[in-house]
């Protein structure tokens, strides 16, 4: 079953997003705008030109954050938590020496 915000442009689905709340007609969730807005400081329009959104889609994703801040927050700090907890269970392999080819 859907949830709709009272916009229709946020849109939450189990099985889509992993059932974040996002962009409706796209996979890119209101935390990821909120990442890219509020954290890295890119502004609405970069992120509506990056991903192909309307400008009204950035500012209702900005709101509906707004309106939820706590939740999504607390999704936005598991989802760092699972990638430190990734990046410790798994060894770099930047540091492995690549065999040279032999030319010939």
């Amino acid at each position: 079953m859907n949830n709709i915000s009272t916009n229709h442009r946020i849109v939450s689905a189990a099985g889509i997003a992993g059932g974040k709340p996002r962009v409706s007609g796209h996979r890119i969730a209101v935390q990821d705008i909120v990442i890219w807005h509020e954290w890295q400081g890119h502004s609405a329009d970069e992120i509506a030109a990056e991903y192909g959104l309307e400008l009204a889609d950035i500012y209702a994703a900005l709101a509906y954050y707004y309106e939820h801040q706590p939740q999504i927050d607390q999704a936005i700090g598991e989802r760092d938590s699972f990638i430190a907890a990734l990046r410790a269970a798994t060894p770099s392999k930047i540091g492995l020496r690549v065999p040279q080819a032999a030319h010939g």
